[in-house]
């Protein structure tokens, strides 16, 4: 084992993640023709409940835990604000996909979630999503868009990442409580990662 080798514990209960932040600085022409059968509905100021709603059904399989944690009040100013534009993917009037982007920071783009539901994947809806959301992007010509994704997200969703032109700049650590010891998510939710619970036993049943 190397000498700057270090193991950190993580406590019985929570999740450990390494993220990943990524930017484009200038628009990539990957997939900017890419043709499909959906449809990207925006959702201005969204009702709270159907929000979460599709959120959990795009994120559960992956864990997006983040909203689930915030108050109701704290999501819907985020929802409200004119700077986040949130999206529906749809395909035959179906909701298949979610989609969110803030122009919070000038000369930025965040794409802050970005998920289509298990239905789509390798269908080509992710890079179809892909493609229109860049486009919105870059129609405000900003100096860089940028995203983050962690090793609890899709295996595939990194290499997409950087398969759309984005590259790597920053790499942290997290540690979090796991959603489905805090109840926040169905215990059944991501059979990759089990479920370890607390030495307290004092999670939910």
């Amino acid at each position: 084992m190397d000498d700057d080798y270090q193991e950190i514990a993580v406590p019985n209960g929570k999740l450990a993640e390494v993220v990943t932040y990524l930017e484009m600085p200038a628009p990539s022409v990957t997939d900017s023709n890419v043709e499909g059968p959906w449809t990207l509905e925006p959702r201005p100021s969204p009702d709270i409940d159907w929000y979460l709603n599709l959120y959990r059904a795009v994120g559960e399989e992956w864990l997006w835990y983040s909203r689930l944690i915030m108050s109701k009040d704290k999501v819907e100013a985020i929802l409200a604000d004119p700077l986040v534009d949130v999206f529906a993917l749809c395909r035959e009037g179906r909701e298949v996909g979610l989609a969110e982007l803030s122009f919070n920071t000038p000369g930025e783009v965040e794409i802050c979630f970005f998920g289509v539901a298990a239905s789509e994947i390798g269908s080509g809806a992710g890079r179809w999503l892909m493609a229109e959301l860049l486009r919105i992007a870059w129609a405000k010509s900003p100096n860089r868009v940028w995203l983050h994704t962690c090793t609890l997200d899709h295996p595939n969703a990194l290499p997409f990442y950087l398969r759309h032109g984005f590259r790597a700049y920053k790499r942290t650590i997290g540690t979090y409580t796991d959603p489905r010891v805090s109840g926040r998510l169905a215990k059944i939710a991501d059979a990759r990662i089990p479920v370890i619970l607390p030495d307290s036993g004092d999670a939910p049943e």
